[in-house]
């Protein structure tokens, strides 16, 4: 095998297995909610037969140059998020500053799909698209202290650094730096956008907001770059405070038992206005991060 063709499977399997993954998450997702809401639900595999019954639909709406192009740059920014983050022993991407690199890139998609909407000139997309951008002012500042402490006190910017420093010290993430770790679980469902903070995708205020006028392979396009994003989040969250894993069984182990807890949470809690939401953010998560960052300062200094 020639070490382009290498190079290939390297950076293509990952993506596909992890899209996999992704896309039955959801499956997972609608099952497990059903029955919490007693009722039988669809089977896993459904979201796999939605996709490709999209991308098989020969009828595609377009709003013009923008509107294509902006859902492939939310899908491009979303992947190479994706090739960055340490997951069971591979890291294509990873290395020295990655951890910045990475902040701005998970900012790509929504900016992505902002210009995409926005092409779309249906006044429910734009609604959907400020909120999306609201939403992610309100998630940032959280997120930016947890990795400001983690940064601060491991001295490196490389997630893969963070993730053998874990295992060398013999102290996971979650336990030295407990704060933190709560600061991410609550500011997780909004940076996957799910409920209690689905205010982007609303069906009843703003008929699903940013998906309003897509569909065929352009909403097929969408629910992609959404799975890629979840996952971006649920990896990253387990790299930072769980030390990832050895082999990719392990490190999907973890991912979904992190999943299935956001599930629990979607299944039971109502949405959240615009301004509940970031009112939220700016509270206890901000808090949580901010005294997460002072105690990593403080041992750092001890």
């Amino acid at each position: 095998m020639s070490i382009g063709l290498q190079i290939a499977w390297m950076i293509s399997l990952p993506i596909v297995t992890i899209l996999l993954v992704a896309v039955l998450f959801t499956g997972i997702s609608l099952k497990v909610t059903a029955r919490i809401d007693r009722r039988y639900g669809p089977p896993i595999y459904q979201p796999v037969i939605d996709l490709v019954k999209l991308v098989s639909l020969k009828s595609n709406v377009s709003h013009g140059l923008i509107f294509n192009w902006g859902l492939l740059v939310a899908i491009g920014g979303s992947t190479a998020a994706l090739l960055m983050v340490p997951m069971g022993g591979i890291h294509i991407f990873s290395g020295s500053g990655d951890l910045l690199v990475l902040i701005y890139l998970m900012l790509v998609s929504s900016l992505g799909v902002g210009l995409s909407v926005g092409a779309s000139e249906n006044p429910n997309a734009s609604m959907a698209a400020s909120r999306s951008l609201m939403l992610g002012l309100g998630y940032e500042v959280p997120f930016l202290l947890i990795l400001l402490a983690m940064m601060t006190y491991y001295h490196t910017t490389s997630l893969m650094d963070l993730v053998m420093l874990q295992r060398a010290g013999g102290m996971l993430g979650v336990l030295r730096f407990p704060l933190s770790a709560i600061a991410g679980l609550l500011i997780m469902p909004a940076m996957q956008g799910v409920r209690p903070f689905d205010i982007v995708t609303a069906p009843q205020e703003v008929a699903s907001g940013t998906m309003v006028e897509l569909g065929g392979k352009f909403l097929a396009l969408s629910v992609i770059e959404h799975s890629l994003h979840a996952m971006v989040v649920l990896s990253l969250y387990v790299d930072i405070f769980f030390g990832g894993a050895t082999n990719l069984g392990i490190f999907f182990l973890k991912v979904t038992g992190l999943f299935l807890a956001g599930v629990l949470i979607n299944a039971v809690y109502p949405r959240f206005r615009v301004e509940q939401a970031l009112r939220y953010c700016w509270r206890w998560p901000t808090w949580f991060a901010l005294a997460g960052l002072i105690m990593a300062m403080v041992i750092k200094g001890a």
